[in-house]
């Protein structure tokens, strides 16, 4: 028997395409994995007590978690119109549901509701969280410091409105939701922003919050009026219609490029000031590289991520700007990670936001592909 099935419908109804997604993982994992993750499109969410209640029924997984999305994942296609339900099961041993909160103290934002093993040795938590109600990165900034050896990847429901996550039996309106999987399954977790850096790096010298005055001894703006400059055309293009900038995530490395750099948005300037605000504090003494991103860069971003991936099964967690938005065609990370895992068993959503590690570190992403591979 497999370790790990996973199963795809686009059957307008709802109870039709419960019955083909899970036939295709009893076939293939049996009845009662310990696992079972399922997605559901926002078409579906008027159905989505009775989903779940069937597949709990019917496959009798151990933990059962899921979200709702805009669009899905199931082998190498991606659903992104109409109704479509997705849905992996697997075999992994002792796994543990979570339900998680965040509890903001006078100490910081403590993270409530994770199991004590989660501290013990290298663990990966698959977590789903709603967009609304949950401060998802003050939550991973909290495990950070709480649970270091712990790698998080998910993401946010992305229904327009529509979110729920599921757990069990339950079907939930905010908060978060999960599965701690054992230790020493050998899964690793794969995670590609889809930027490459343009320019120099630069080391902040002047800095408040997330405001950056000076980048190497003079003003952010004219760090960035060299770099356009500098640049070829096709990357002044890029630079005119979306800038980010890369925040090193090893101060101590002589050279920076591809991988190493955590990206954030440039949110606004002051020209008066000549500073840029970017989506991330920029303590003085950091090292920072502008960006760009465009779907050659992405495309070549996640090949290179998974470059040396052969694996039996993955979970996807895409950015929702991503798909035939970015690629102008259908299936583009599907399609990919698909190859990588040998054309096993994988499932997975749409996010409004992305989770997983950088450097060890945990963070919230957009515009990324996170990807969990497992070996079975």
């Amino acid at each position: 028997m497999a370790s790990f099935a996973a199963a795809i419908s686009q059957h307008p109804d709802a109870a039709a395409a419960v019955g083909d997604v899970v036939g295709t993982v009893l076939e293939s994992v049996g009845h009662g994995p310990d696992t079972a993750i399922l997605f559901v499109s926002t078409q579906h969410v008027a159905q989505l007590a009775d989903i779940v209640e069937s597949v709990r029924v019917l496959l009798a997984p151990s933990v059962l978690i899921g979200a709702t999305a805009d669009a899905l994942i199931g082998g190498s296609l991606e659903a992104e119109d109409g109704p479509a339900i997705s849905l992996w099961a697997g075999r992994l041993g002792a796994v543990e549901g979570v339900r998680l909160e965040s509890v903001s103290s006078p100490d910081g934002t403590t993270v409530v509701g994770m199991p004590d093993d989660a501290a013990h040795g290298p663990r990966t938590l698959v977590l789903l969280s709603h967009a609304q109600s949950f401060p998802a990165d003050a939550l991973l900034q909290a495990s950070n410091r709480q649970y270091p050896l712990l790698r998080i990847v998910g993401g946010v429901a992305s229904a327009q409105g529509s979110d729920r996550l599921i757990l069990n039996g339950e079907v939930l309106h905010g908060g978060a939701v999960g599965v701690l999987l054992p230790g020493g399954l050998g899964e690793h977790v794969v995670v590609s922003q889809g930027c490459r850096p343009v320019g120099e790096p630069y080391i902040v010298t002047a800095a408040e919050a997330n405001r950056i005055d000076e980048l190497g001894s003079r003003s952010a703006l004219e760090r960035l009026s060299e770099t356009v400059d500098a640049a070829g055309e096709d990357d002044r293009q890029l630079l005119s219609r979306g800038l980010h900038v890369g925040l090193a995530v090893d101060e101590h490395s002589s050279e920076f490029g591809r991988g190493d750099f955590l990206i954030r948005g440039v949110l606004g300037a002051d020209h008066a000031r000549g500073s840029i605000r970017v989506g991330a504090i920029t303590p003085v003494g950091s090292t920072v590289q502008f960006q760009v991103r465009d779907a050659a860069a992405a495309d070549e971003d996640l090949r290179a991520a998974l470059a040396d991936v052969d694996a039996d099964a993955a979970l996807v967690f895409t950015c929702n700007g991503r798909g035939s938005r970015l690629f102008g065609e259908p299936d583009h990370d599907a399609s990919l990670v698909s190859s990588a895992v040998n054309g096993g068993p994988l499932a997975g959503m749409f996010c409004a936001g992305e989770f997983g590690p950088v450097a060890n570190r945990n963070s919230v992403h957009g515009f990324t592909v996170s990807v969990l591979v497992l070996y079975g």
